[in-house]
């Protein structure tokens, strides 16, 4: 009967205790679920804040799921705090895991890091013709971690977000137009004048090239070298009409300037050769 009568006692604190314990049950549920609602507001009205931004799509969906998370993490701690757990320890464990994940990865989250700064800042887009970390190439795609480049020879470059994030990065297509400069090398026995009205004229006679009131093509002494007078054509095109201008101009540029009989010397070396028997005899 004894035993029987320690059950019941048991049986009825514990149901006592569970009791107690409903509304604790009840109040986390419902904090559950309320909080579950406001994370998907938030969430919805984060991103019609990213849209009105036009921010990145990679980094749009990046900074969502990352915000999606955190508040998850900070409602499932309010959630079992609610039910009397300690969460002091639990946030130390979570503290020590991240600390120890964060010293293992740390070239993984300096690439990730640099990922998040470029999708911000944008120093390029895809489609845009980049030089960085000793290449040159269209940006084909741009990851939270890499970046990848298509270059000229049609090789994909996959290079880390970290090296890029701190390092100088040239950009040819943000600006839209790009100013060349060829430098053309005549004898010093040539004309000047009718050398620069030469290149000039072939230049100013190409629609492709920019004719605007500041970006005016020009010719000018560059330097006097030891075996050539070398002089610098200058001009500003369209980064879509930058290759077929400079190779047409390249190609017309030496045949007009023979046709007028302007010399474009190349180094040349002499050599003298002495009989050293003859001296010794």
């Amino acid at each position: 009967m004894d035993q029987f009568q320690n059950i019941d006692t048991y049986l009825d604190n514990y149901a006592q205790k569970l009791i107690d314990f409903l509304p604790s049950i009840f109040a986390a549920l419902v904090l559950l679920i309320v909080g579950l609602w406001i994370i998907k507001i938030t969430i919805k009205l984060t991103r019609r804040i990213f849209e009105k931004r036009a921010l990145d799509e990679t980094l749009k969906k990046f900074l969502l799921d990352l915000i999606s998370w955190l508040l998850k993490i900070v409602l499932f701690i309010t959630v079992i705090a609610q039910l009397g757990i300690q969460t002091s320890s639990f946030v130390a464990i979570v503290g020590a895991a991240g600390l120890a994940v964060g010293l293992a990865l740390q070239g993984s989250l300096a690439n990730f890091a640099g990922g998040v700064l470029i999708m911000l800042f944008k120093p390029y887009k895809v489609g845009h013709f980049i030089e960085a970390q000793g290449v040159a190439g269209v940006v084909k795609e741009i990851t939270i971690f890499t970046t990848k480049l298509n270059t000229f020879g049609n090789q994909l470059v996959i290079i880390p977000n970290g090296k890029l994030s701190n390092d100088h990065i040239t950009n040819f297509t943000e600006e839209g137009m790009r100013r060349e400069a060829i430098t053309f090398g005549i004898s010093y026995d040539c004309d000047i004048k009718l050398t620069k009205n030469i290149l000039l004229d072939l230049v100013m006679e190409q629609d492709l090239v920019l004719k605007l009131e500041d970006k005016m093509p020009m010719v000018a002494v560059l330097e006097l070298a030891d075996s050539a007078v070398n002089l610098t054509l200058r001009y500003w095109v369209k980064n879509e009409d930058y290759w077929n201008v400079r190779f047409y101009t390249l190609e017309e540029g030496k045949k007009r300037l023979e046709e007028a009989g302007i010399v474009i010397p190349f180094p040349q070396r002499d050599i003298h050769l002495h009989n050293t028997a003859d001296k010794i005899s």
